[in-house]
């Protein structure tokens, strides 16, 4: 074993870390160089991070991490980085929960709403679900201890014993237009799952899907919550009308988000 110790890195970010950032498009560029420096072990690792953030790899895959909802949430490459407008989805969710809650995470990606949902209230009975494997390893990580992760095609994932059992029903699907996924960042559309960003020709497709089948799932009187957007919203509620759901749309300026929120009809599953 060599006896040679790692180079130190430095304890502030290096101006021309900082300055290569800015050069790649980075508006953080102190901020994401702070953290680049914090998670590397030499300045041979620093180096080579900056050189994936500079390639346009998610500064979250690179350091292994994503701070959200006052969680460290691990983020694998590969798998769908958590937005913080979704914090929006979150905070929604654990107004309806209770101890003994049944809360599912549909299309869960890294598992951070699921795992946001329980810190927020502890006790629920949480089931998360992702077609992705990539995706459901990196929640299974993030959700160990916490709830059971399950991989399939939406509701085919969910135990069967989960029907008509659902008090809280969460579902962040993807919901980008297909033409406009060409005008994502680089760091979105090149290292992350399509599945996780594509919602077919009006970004609502697997919206409609989720919602056309959440009523058999949910409890008499459980929630369904979409995260959408504000061009979306309007749409996305008329879906819950028509499966049956009451719908109010909910947006924050302050978080950037907003979610959709249906309750199924009492004596109804």
């Amino acid at each position: 074993m060599s006896s040679q110790q790692p180079s130190p890195v430095p304890d502030t970010p290096p101006d021309d870390v900082v300055a290569t950032l800015l050069a790649a498009g980075c508006v953080f560029a102190e901020e994401e160089a702070r953290l680049l420096r914090s998670a590397a072990g030499s300045a041979g690792e620093l180096e080579n991070m900056v050189r994936q953030r500079v390639g346009g790899l998610p500064l979250e895959q690179i350091v292994g991490w994503v701070g959200f909802c006052g969680l460290r949430v691990a983020v694998e490459p590969g798998v769908f980085v958590p937005r913080q407008r979704t914090r929006l989805l979150v905070r929604q969710a654990a107004l309806l929960g209770r101890p003994g809650t049944v809360v599912v995470d549909l299309c869960c990606g890294s598992g951070a709403v699921g795992a946001a949902v329980a810190a927020a209230v502890p006790g629920i009975d949480l089931f998360a679900a992702d077609i992705g494997a990539d995706a459901v390893r990196c929640a299974r990580r993030n959700l160990e201890g916490i709830g059971a992760v399950c991989q399939g095609d939406l509701f085919e994932a969910l135990p069967g014993r989960l029907r008509g059992r659902v008090d809280v029903l969460v579902a962040n699907a993807p919901y980008v237009p297909t033409a406009e996924i060409a005008l994502m960042p680089p760091e979105a559309r090149l290292h992350e799952p399509l599945a996780a960003l594509d919602g077919g020709s009006d970004g609502l497709a697997v919206q409609r899907r989720v919602v056309a089948e959440a009523p058999e799932w949910l409890s008499p009187g459980g929630a369904l919550l979409v995260e959408t957007s504000r061009r979306q919203a309007p749409e996305t509620a008329a879906a819950f009308v028509r499966a049956g759901l009451s719908a109010r749309t909910i947006s924050s300026r302050t978080r950037g988000g907003t979610v959709v929120v249906g309750t199924a009809a009492a004596g109804s599953a």
